[in-house]
């Protein structure tokens, strides 16, 4: 007779539960996007069906749990040094899929390799404080810092910091591939004598439109990847009640100018599309509860003790500001005998027309055309959907550097390199401010509001839950796990 565990489901449910087949007892997962293939994230960016699969067959030192805080990944436990600038981990006793042993001295050259100058993970310079990764012994490693990273862990529980080697993986699932999905397994620790159980998960890729459908029609459980773009898909369907899910994600939401030549160029005429666009009415038409427009860079909620720098002309209602905005938009625009063009490159998809609309409206009072930029044509913003790796405002203010971005302002890099020095908290925490407002004030970033990110979530898969990194481990989604079949 096979067993059965259960959470808080009672008898009932264990009588159903002995009759159920184990295959019954698998999650079948979609994922939004394309590239389900365990990918090595010093390779570049992963897609989001990318970072589910190394989240589950490659986990890195540390992970998320559903609620996005940190449990041991491969890391069995950790120290931090009272300084800040020493991170001891001691691993697990493991084997990678091929059946070699994971060693601490493989670990740490791995992790060496995602943070050398050749490698093209888009967190290394998020981590850019970490001097050297040693291995101590065979199982322990140590990571030092340059300076204090109170929020390294988070970063190390990213999938860009999974562990790859050769195609293999550590877990904590393994992966066959069936088909046009993967089959992920887990077996599940149990007392001496008792039978053994297995965890199983489906994992499959789709477009929007056809992860929903396979949602409404019973085809899968569980659908992650979900942004802006996407989200009318969701909202069009006839979907139960409770099932559609956001993140209360942290990030940026708004426009970046693509090109250090044409209209985004000039930071006068960036102030003038800032304070124009009504960004209660645009964050209104995406649908979102509970969403709340922005005018700052960074967000309420980080891990400082500062304040979001707010300009203040956000205080005043767009209907109040329409007439001074109209004959600034006269000066600035000047006799011209066809209108401006102002090109963004938005994502495909009902979220990226409902942005243009909302952008064709506002700016257009002002005499501005708004176009979309054609697939490799050039463009004068580009527009940003990125969730933060950390609730740290380094992130945030780092990808408006001059090193990465069009726009910049050197006075804020200076700042931003003195921050990522100092061991004293106060005064890193004023050096964020001063970059902020500096930031904020030459308009190298119209902030709109917090990253969309959406889940359809069944009623059998208890185990999920919204977090602020909008990360979804694929373990203990259900209440129940059946036992495996000999």
């Amino acid at each position: 007779m096979r067993r059965v565990i259960l959470g808080a489901l009672g008898a009932t449910a264990l009588l159903l539960g002995a009759c159920e087949r184990p295959e019954e007892g698998a999650v079948t997962v979609t994922v939004i996007g394309s590239g389900l293939r365990l990918t090595d994230p010093a390779a570049g960016p992963l897609t989001a069906p990318q970072q589910v699969l190394v989240a589950s067959a490659a986990q890195g030192l540390v992970s998320f749990d559903a609620q996005g805080n940190i449990e041991p990944g491969l890391a069995e436990r950790w120290n931090v040094s009272d300084d800040g600038l020493s991170y001891i981990f001691r691993l697990k006793k493991g084997e990678w899929s091929g059946g070699r042993t994971i060693r601490a001295q493989d670990i740490a050259r791995m992790l060496r390799r995602q943070l050398a100058r050749a490698s093209r993970n888009p967190l290394k310079d998020t981590a850019g404080a970490v001097a050297e990764v040693v291995a101590m012994t065979d199982r322990v490693i140590e990571i030092r810092l340059t300076a204090p990273r109170p929020h390294l862990l988070q970063l190390l529980a990213q999938p860009e910091f999974g562990l790859v080697r050769e195609g293999q993986g550590t877990g904590p699932f393994a992966i066959e591939r069936k088909e046009e999905e993967v089959e992920l397994t887990r077996e599940l620790p149990t007392a001496d004598g008792e039978e053994a159980l297995t965890e199983r998960v489906r994992l499959r890729t789709a477009e929007a439109e056809a992860a929903v459908k396979a949602f409404v029609a019973g085809d899968t459980e569980l659908v992650l990847g979900g942004t802006f773009t996407d989200l009318g898909t969701a909202l069009g369907a006839s979907l139960p009640r409770g099932t559609l899910r956001f993140d209360p994600a942290a990030g940026l939401f708004g426009l970046l100018p693509a090109r250090r030549t044409g209209p985004a160029a000039d930071a006068e005429f960036r102030s003038l599309l800032d304070r124009a666009i009504d960004r209660p009415a645009l964050v209104a038409a995406l649908g979102v509860p509970e969403l709340e427009p922005r005018a700052s860079i960074l967000q309420p909620g980080l891990d400082w003790p500062g304040t979001p720098f707010t300009p203040e002309w956000a205080a005043v209602p767009l209907a109040d500001r329409r007439e001074a905005l109209y004959a600034e938009a006269q000066r600035i625009l000047g006799e011209r005998e066809e209108p401006l063009v102002v090109r963004i490159a938005l994502p495909e998809g009902p979220g990226g027309q409902i942005v243009l609309e909302r952008l064709r409206a506002d700016w257009g009072a002002l005499g501005i055309e708004v176009e979309p930029a054609g697939r490799g044509a050039p463009a004068d913003f580009r527009f940003v959907d990125a969730v933060a790796p950390s609730m740290s405002p380094a992130w945030f203010l780092r990808s408006f550097r001059c090193e990465v971005a069009p726009v910049c302002v050197e006075s804020a890099d200076e700042l931003l390199a003195a921050a990522r020095l100092t061991g004293f908290a106060p005064q890193r925490h004023a050096f964020f401010a001063e970059a902020e407002r500096q930031l904020r004030e030459a308009n190298v970033f119209i902030p709109i509001a917090a990253p969309v990110r959406w889940s359809l979530v069944g009623r059998g898969v208890a185990g999920f839950a919204e977090n602020r990194f909008a990360r979804h481990p694929l373990t203990s989604l259900r209440e129940r796990v059946v036992a495996r079949r000999d």
